[in-house]
């Protein structure tokens, strides 16, 4: 996991450097604990008790342990995209879906794929393929994903970012 100081002193990814197929650095969460879910349960004050309670998430509901919320799913592909963009690119847009359950000793691997690049206005927007894979393969949250990147001597992406009326 990339530490706090390590993305203060990051050095910048341009659109120059990126081709289609390539694979961006992945990050890898995990395993996931009890701890780590409840957390999160009460840092937004979700109750509902198949993020915390085992007894009640295996034996109530049928769920297999207690499960890492969605809200939490939707933070990290945006985190994931903020830290590769950093510290003057922007992350656009994201979308995905959630497709598998994520419970306590699961380890979950970040990823996104080029899929395309484009200049417009002299920045540099890539399209990605991104998810969050399982340690046993399971794709948990296949999308799509825009972010947008220096080019190398082109204009600053303006802060806060708005996409040209092209894009």
């Amino acid at each position: 996991m990339t530490t706090a100081d390590e993305l203060r002193h990051k050095t910048q990814l341009h659109y120059d450097d990126v081709t289609v197929g390539e694979q961006l650095p992945p990050l890898v969460i995990g395993p996931m604990t009890p701890t780590h879910l409840f957390r999160w349960s009460a840092a937004i004050e979700n109750w509902h008790r198949i993020h915390y309670d085992q007894n009640f998430a295996i034996y109530h509901e049928g769920l297999p342990n207690i499960l890492a919320q969605g809200s939490w799913k939707q933070s990290i592909l945006p985190r994931y995209l903020k830290d590769i963009c950093l510290p003057d690119g922007w992350p656009w847009k994201v979308s995905f879906q959630h497709r598998a359950m994520i419970v306590p000793g699961d380890t979950i691997t970040v990823w996104a794929t080029v899929t395309g690049r484009r200049e417009i206005e002299g920045l540099g927007f890539v399209d990605l393929d991104v998810g969050m894979k399982l340690q046993y393969g399971a794709e948990s949250c296949p999308g799509k994903a825009t972010i947008v990147l220096p080019i190398r001597g082109g204009r600053a992406i303006p802060y806060p970012f708005v996409p040209p009326k092209t894009a």
